[in-house]
C-alpha cells in the first residue's frame, strides 16, 4: 500500500499571517528610515554650510577686514567692467553673497561664469557646486530664488538710498561685531508673507514670471525678525509688507551659520522671530527682536533706508 502524504507549503491562513506581519514591519520601520534620512540631510546641509561660512572670514581677510555685501554693488550701466567681479575661475556680473563666499573658500559656483547682465545669466542662473546645494530641497538652486538667505540688511547692503546714491549699509567692518550675530540660514523667502495655503511651489526660473508667495521667492536675503517703516526689505520693494524668514525645513528647525563660523540647527523663535498660527511672518511683529542680527547682541533698528 502506497502512503499518501499531505501536501507540504503554507495554507492561506498562514500566508496572510505573515503578509500582515510584513506590512506591519514595513509601517514601523519606514518612519524610523525617513526620519534617518531627514537627519543625514540636515546633517550634510550644516558641513555645507559650515564650509562656505569659513569663506567669509577669507573674504574678509582679503579685504581690510570689511564683510562681504549681500550682493556685489552697481556701478551703473550694463556693460559697466567695475559690475564684473572675479569669483574664482572668472568674472561674473556681480554676484549674490553666496558666490562670492563660496569663491573666497576656494568653491566655484558656476563652471563658466560670465558677465552678461542678462536676466537669464543675473536672476535665472542657477549654482552649480554641490557645496551651494541643500539636499532637503535639492532643486532650489537659483541664486535669486535661493535656499539660504544671507543676514545683508546688518553685514552688507550696498543697495541705495532713497534719496542718494549712497549705500544703506556697506562696507561693514566686521572687527567688533558679535560672533553670535546670524551670518546666513535656511529661509523661505518672500512667501513666508502669506499664510502656508497660499503659498506656491518652488520657481526655479523667477523671470519673466515673479511671484511673491512662491517658495523662496528672493531667497538669498534674508530679513531680520524686525523690520521698520523705514528699513529695507528682502526684495528691495520697501512696501512694508514683503519680508522673509528661515525655513524650518530640517525636523522642524533652520540651519544657521554664525558669524564665527560655527552652524546649528535652531527654531525661528529662537532667533527672535515671531511667527502667526497659520505661519506667516509679519513685517514688525510686537515681540520680535534683532538681537542675533545686529552684530552687538542688541535689538536695533535695522540701517534705515532714507
Amino acid at each position: 500500500m502506497r502512503v499518501r502524504h499531505a501536501p507540504s507549503g503554507f495554507t492561506l491562513i498562514e500566508l496572510l499571517v505573515v503578509v500582515s506581519i510584513i506590512v506591519l514591519l514595513i509601517g514601523i520601520l519606514l518612519p524610523a528610515l525617513g526620519a534617518v534620512r531627514k537627519a543625514a540631510q540636515a546633517t550634510q546641509c550644516m558641513s555645507n554650510m559650515k564650509q562656505l561660512a569659513t569663506g567669509h572670514a577669507l573674504y574678509a581677510n582679503d579685504f581690510d577686514g570689511i564683510s562681504l555685501p549681500g550682493r556685489m554693488p552697481n556701478a551703473g550701466g550694463s556693460d559697466n567692467p567695475d559690475n564684473h567681479y572675479n569669483v574664482g575661475n572668472g568674472l561674473h556680473f556681480r554676484p549674490r553673497w553666496m558666490v562670492t563666499m563660496g569663491a573666497a573658500a576656494g568653491f566655484h559656483a558656476y563652471a563658466e561664469p560670465s558677465t552678461d547682465s542678462s536676466k537669464e545669466n543675473d536672476n535665472n542662473r542657477h549654482v552649480e557646486h554641490d557645496i551651494f546645494i541643500d539636499p532637503a530641497v535639492p532643486n532650489w538652486t537659483n541664486n535669486r530664488n535661493y535656499a539660504l538667505g544671507y543676514n545683508f540688511q546688518f553685514l552688507g547692503n550696498p543697495r541705495n538710498r532713497e534719496s542718494v546714491r549712497r549705500p544703506v549699509n556697506f562696507p561693514v567692518r566686521i572687527a567688533g561685531l558679535n560672533g553670535q550675530t546670524v551670518l546666513f540660514a535656511d529661509t523661505l523667502g518672500t512667501a513666508v508673507s502669506f499664510v502656508e495655503n497660499e503659498r506656491d511651489d518652488y520657481n526655479p526660473m523667477p523671470y519673466p514670471d515673479n511671484e511673491p508667495w512662491q517658495l523662496a521667492n528672493h531667497g538669498w536675503s534674508l530679513d531680520p525678525p524686525r523690520l521698520t517703516e523705514s528699513s529695507d526689505n528682502c526684495d528691495g520693494s520697501r512696501d512694508q509688507e514683503t519680508r522673509s524668514a528661515p525655513d524650518e525645513r530640517h525636523q522642524g528647525k533652520a540651519n544657521v551659520a554664525w558669524l564665527d563660523g560655527h552652524v546649528a540647527a535652531h527654531t525661528a523663535a529662537s532667533l527672535g522671530y515671531v511667527k502667526e498660527n497659520s505661519g506667516r511672518y509679519a513685517y514688525a511683529p510686537e515681540g520680535a527682536t534683532n538681537n542675533l542680527f545686529s552684530g552687538h547682541g542688541t535689538d536695533r533698528d535695522p540701517p534705515s533706508v532714507e
